[in-house]
């Protein structure tokens, strides 16, 4: 029997029952749009972190204090604070793969001023940590190495700080208190929003290091150095530059264990990016559970059908149809469901992560690779559970099933 023919009886079959062959397909409808969905969230969370995690900064290396051992015990990073301006001060004078370093001197801080209070973060930092950070001012203009040289009282604020304390828009050029200390803001940084952890970026005061270290917190330590390097190609060997000058400024013998950490955008974004992926896709393998219910109501229908259609498969065998014929024709029909169900849920699926991302806010997005996969596997569904009815339909003597009634 020609293939064209096998799909246009099998066709006609499906058609003749349409409202058990929509309720059939309903669980691979189901089981595909899930998947779909699933992926979709999924898959958006992992880019919107990827993007919170660029947003940081410009091919970025971070040093922060730590991995000190305390009796053989690594205490982490971040537990031992030997990090100091000098340290970035010789990054900067003998690195070669460095475009910009900067420290970062941090503390919190009461900020009063305009209309109120505002506790928030104080970053001491040099001016080239807004080349590292990619942060321009969205008004007034960023502070000058004049200014940093010279330990001036200049403040930059964040746009959460900035609509706090001057709902208005007129923060540039008013005075604000950090620790009794009278600042002048020089200029609003542009927004940047959250972090992958959540925090809000836009939550800070920054200063220059000099006047933080001098009027603010008085210490001669940093909690993190900033750095940029030239291309993203330099940066694995640009860690192993910062590495051996850090240890040749805290003088650390060959047995010696690092006292700081060495981090890239990479490591950032696969830390945090990491349980979003395991997440998704544990979801969508919970979804797809759908699609193998699907396929045993498929199979159920299957075993239904061929029990219905016994003496229209005896007369068939008698005129001269194979076995083979029996079992293709089934398993047609079979296939056909399955695939039929598997677009309307791809199309269900789309839908489904437009209207949630558009209700939530959240970022959806839904790669090639998934598509594929669910209407793959919507088919080999439909191969899996329609082989065993088209088998048992194949295998039926042609005298018992034309005695059948």
């Amino acid at each position: 029997m020609k293939r064209s023919t096998l799909v246009r009886i099998a066709v006609q079959s499906i058609l003749k029952n349409k409202m058990r062959t929509l309720l059939t397909m309903l669980g691979i409808v189901i089981g595909v749009a899930a998947v779909i969905v699933m992926v979709a969230v999924g898959q958006g969370a992992q880019s919107r972190i990827e993007e919170q995690i660029n947003n940081l900064g410009t091919n970025l290396v971070v040093v922060t204090p730590g991995s000190s051992q305390a009796g053989g015990v690594s205490q982490g990073a971040g537990t031992f604070n030997r990090l100091t301006v000098e340290d970035a001060e010789k990054l900067e004078r003998e690195g070669t793969l460095f475009a910009a370093v900067s420290p970062v001197i941090v503390s919190r801080a009461q900020v009063i001023g305009g209309q109120g209070n505002w506790r928030t973060m104080i970053n001491g930092v040099s001016t080239e940590y807004f080349s590292i950070r990619d942060w321009q001012a969205a008004d007034g203009s960023l502070f000058s190495e004049a200014d940093l040289r010279g330990m001036r009282k200049v403040v930059l604020l964040g746009h959460t700080v900035a609509a706090s304390l001057f709902p208005d828009g007129d923060a540039v050029g008013q005075q604000v208190q950090i620790r009794s200390v009278p600042f002048k803001v020089a200029g609003v940084l542009s927004a940047k929003g959250q972090t992958a952890s959540g925090s809000d970026q836009d939550d800070v005061v920054v200063v220059p290091y000099t006047t933080a270290r001098s009027r603010l917190s008085g210490f001669a330590r940093v909690q993190m150095i900033l750095a940029s390097t030239y291309s993203p190609a330099d940066i694995a060997a640009a860690q192993e530059e910062v590495r051996s000058l850090i240890r040749e400024s805290h003088r650390l013998g060959d047995d010696d264990d690092d006292d700081f950490t060495v981090r890239n955008q990479s490591d950032l974004a696969e830390a945090a990016s990491g349980t979003t992926r395991v997440m998704s896709w544990l979801l969508a393998a919970i979804a797809s559970i759908s699609l193998l219910v699907g396929g045993i109501g498929i199979m159920n229908i299957m075993l239904v059908s061929v029990t219905e259609r016994t003496r229209e498969i005896g007369i068939r065998m008698a005129i001269g149809a194979r076995g083979a014929d029996v079992l293709t024709q089934f398993l047609v029909e079979s296939v056909v469901i399955s695939v039929l169900g598997g677009l309307i849920g791809l199309a269900l699926g789309f839908g489904g992560a437009a209207l949630l991302g558009h209700i939530t806010g959240w970022s959806t997005e839904t790669p090639p690779q998934a598509v594929l996969i669910a209407v793959g596997f919507s088919a080999a569904v439909g191969v899996f559970f329609g082989f065993y009815p088209a088998r048992q339909a194949a295998s039926l003597d042609p005298i018992q099933a034309l005695r059948y009634e």
